[in-house]
């Protein structure tokens, strides 16, 4: 005994009705509709280089800037890179739970802070050295 793959569905529009008003139509699993495309997915040319050069990244998964935070940590502003070490961590730490999305403001954050951290750690050693010179 093998059971149907078909089921009914409400559907608006539709010319059967049933005593209460709602419109059905029996399909089955195989033909179901898609739903619409969304405005931003439409296109009717070709996509430009810069579109698809920016979305590419994307796609994949997010960085977490690892090495600039390690980097950073060389500089002498260490409770900023520290900070930018940890965010570097909790980023991967999320890409690898599948949240993607906030493996994304992670990185940048590291990202944001390491950069910070590496200068304001070379104005400090020039400033150092400027200072000690004479």
């Amino acid at each position: 005994l093998r059971g149907s793959k078909s089921f009914t569905a409400a559907l608006p529009g539709e010319a059967e009705r049933n005593g209460h008003g709602l419109s059905y139509k029996s399909v089955s699993v195989g033909h179901l509709e898609a739903p619409p495309l969304s405005p931003s997915r439409l296109s009717l040319g070709r996509a430009s280089s810069i579109a698809t050069s920016t979305a590419a990244p994307e796609q994949g998964r997010p960085r977490d800037y690892l090495v600039l935070a390690i980097f950073s940590c060389f500089c002498p502003v260490w409770p900023i890179n520290v900070v930018a070490l940890v965010f570097s961590i909790l980023s991967r730490n999320s890409g690898q739970q599948g949240d993607l999305d906030g493996a994304r403001r992670l990185g940048r954050m590291a990202r944001l802070l390491s950069i910070v951290s590496i200068v304001l750690g070379t104005i400090i050693i020039v400033l150092y050295i400027s200072l000690s010179v004479r």
